[in-house]
């Protein structure tokens, strides 16, 4: 090969370093500078971490703080749709001169506004005659003979009541047998 041909082949890399010899200083940092570099990267991430640890910190206490008023006060809406109730009630009971069918009527009243009232919040009641027991919604009390089919509800003694799909309370009831058992 001859002497033109090699000089082609050079790397454009290595002719622009060879036009410009840098010294070695310049271009590695020393030990020193390296260490303090990755020290001050150190630092600045132990403070990143001590923020997000802080942080962490108070989402949990807020968290906290959050579902324990969501508890104390949770039926506060509630409570406030029976406050009107319970002057229906104080009202009909300061009447000096009332009579039985103004007594009536506002106990009807009442009612409807407690109706109202448990409607709103979705607390719905369970009268289950003629319906199959149900031992998840129903409290049998007794068993007896009856003309309906076995372990149908035949009376209810007291209603059941479901907040949303919750059962508050099971509805008390009596329950049909089968004949002769």
């Amino acid at each position: 090969m001859s002497q033109e041909s090699q000089d082609q082949t050079i790397n454009p890399a290595e002719a622009a370093a060879a036009e410009n010899p840098a010294p070695a200083a310049e271009v590695a940092p020393s030990a020193e500078e390296l260490l303090q570099a990755a020290e001050a990267k150190a630092q600045e991430n132990h403070d990143a971490f001590l923020r997000a640890k802080a942080e962490t910190e108070n989402i949990r206490k807020r968290a906290i703080t959050d579902v324990t008023n969501a508890h104390k006060y949770a039926v506060e809406n509630f409570a406030t749709e029976l406050l009107a109730v319970k002057d229906s009630l104080e009202a009909a009971l300061a009447v000096e001169t009332a009579t039985v069918e103004s007594l009536k009527s506002g106990a009807e009243l009442t009612l409807k506004q407690l109706s109202a009232a448990f409607e709103k919040y979705k607390l719905a009641e369970l009268s289950p005659l003629g319906q199959k027991f149900d031992p998840h919604r129903h409290q049998a009390i007794s068993m007896v003979e009856a003309e309906a089919e076995p372990n149908t509800v035949v009376q209810v003694l007291q209603k059941g009541y479901v907040l949303h799909d919750r059962v508050v309370r099971p509805a008390l009831v009596t329950v049909a047998k089968a004949r002769g058992a």
